[in-house]
């Protein structure tokens, strides 16, 4: 796992519980996020590596067009970043804005916490649905820069699978 640390979370543990300062990314209003606050829920938490990053940006704006597939399942979509809050309003403002918070994870613990911190301490792109108990239903982390993202009709359809 290289110098980032922590251990790769599994499939069927309980996911790791996080309060996470960040913006509405429709608004730029400040807000904070826990995920204790989404149980019974179904969660998407999207961790990417760099605000206004050609890929980044290209995976938040797609996820904000297909947002109502998520919301037609009761889903909610959590982006998190180690950049910080000022950071995400100005990525948000010069994008027309998102369509879910963009949280901030400055010191990776929340990334340490799910296993996603890899090599010269760096997010990898990774995606993880938390069902509605706060367990681990899907896990998916790139290797390398993660140049690619899964794309949110895929992401629905795994989530439409585990809500049954």
């Amino acid at each position: 796992m290289g110098d980032g640390g922590g251990r790769e979370l599994r499939v069927g543990e309980p996911a790791p519980d996080f309060e996470l300062a960040g913006i509405d990314g429709a608004t730029g209003a400040a807000c904070t996020h826990s995920l204790r606050e989404h149980r019974g829920t179904p969660v998407v938490l999207a961790f990417y590596p760099a605000d206004s990053s050609p890929v980044c940006t290209r995976q938040l704006v797609s996820y904000t067009a297909g947002i109502a597939e998520l919301a037609a399942l009761d889903a909610v979509l959590l982006a998190i970043s180690p950049q910080d809050v000022a950071s995400h309003r100005d990525f948000a403002a010069a994008h027309g804005g998102f369509a879910f918070p963009l949280l901030s994870d400055t010191d990776k613990a929340v990334g340490r916490s799910y296993g996603i911190v890899g090599l010269l301490d760096l997010y990898r792109r990774s995606t993880f649905i938390i069902d509605a108990d706060g367990v681990v239903a899907h896990a998916h982390r790139y290797l390398g820069p993660g140049l690619g993202y899964k794309p949110l009709a895929q992401i629905a359809g795994l989530v439409a699978s585990i809500a049954g």
